[in-house]
Order: C-alpha cells, then sequence, then structure tokens
C-alpha cells in the first residue's frame, strides 16, 4: 500500500507521468470538462472533497511552476480563493520556489482546460473554484 498522503491510483499515476509545462486542472462540480481530455472524477456529494483538501493533496506530491486561474475567483468567491492563495504561498516557503499566477476570464479558463492532461472534478460547489497547474521540475 502507498505510504504518502497520495492514494488515488488515477491522480498518483498522472503526478508521475507528467512533464514539464504538462497541464492539471482541479475543478468544482460544474465546471465542464471536454470530452477529449481525462476525467477523474472525486465528486461524493455537495462538497465532498473540497476544492482546497484537493489542492493540498496534489501539491503534496507534485511540483508546481504556475497557475490559470479565472478573473472572476477573485471576487466572486473571495474566501475560497484567498484559502487558494495561502495553500499556493505555503507550497512556495517548502519549496523555494516561485509559482507564476495567471488570472484569465473564466472562458478563457475553459478553453484552456482543452489543453489539460486530466481533469480532477471535486464536489466543491463553490463558483469559480478552479485553478489550472502546471508542472514544474524538482531540480
Amino acid at each position: 500500500m502507498k505510504k504518502s498522503t497520495l492514494i488515488n491510483s488515477e491522480i498518483s499515476y498522472l503526478v508521475a507521468t507528467l512533464g514539464h509545462t504538462d497541464e492539471i486542472t482541479i475543478c468544482d462540480a460544474g465546471l465542464p470538462i471536454p470530452d477529449h481530455v481525462q476525467r477523474i472524477d472525486l465528486a461524493l456529494s455537495h462538497g465532498v472533497p473540497s476544492f482546497i483538501e484537493t489542492v493540498k493533496v496534489i501539491l503534496t506530491e507534485s511540483q508546481v511552476e504556475g497557475v490559470v486561474i479565472a478573473e472572476e475567483f477573485k471576487t466572486v468567491s473571495a474566501k475560497l480563493h484567498a484559502a487558494l492563495m495561502d495553500e499556493l504561498q505555503t507550497e512556495q516557503a517548502r519549496t523555494g520556489k516561485a509559482i507564476s499566477i495567471n488570472y484569465v476570464s473564466h472562458e478563457e479558463f475553459k478553453q484552456q482546460t482543452h489543453n489539460s492532461r486530466a481533469v480532477v472534478r471535486t464536489g466543491e460547489c463553490t463558483p469559480y473554484a478552479n485553478v489550472i497547474f502546471q508542472a514544474g521540475v524538482v531540480f
């Protein structure tokens, strides 16, 4: 049995096979997922698992150098946006590596998910609770 935090086999495999600049999306329960992109559906019920819980676990095993976030997230769901920013700051402090943050419109965000290796769907029901992680390197 795997000993580290991330025990979901699909996400573990995804993280292990990411290359530099590959993208994965973590999304709320309502984001449309392109048909050609792998869907890893974790949603059990409203709020389970949460967006932040999922972000925290994925950050434990993946090196992230950039994120893409919808501009609307900052204003419509400011509290959850702040929680995401806290997690990213914690990750930067832990790794000593900067994480670039790029804001786009929600429409542009949805288009960029087409480039993701996979979309991880959570049970989050907070509007715009979505992030695209761009893989970095550990060296």
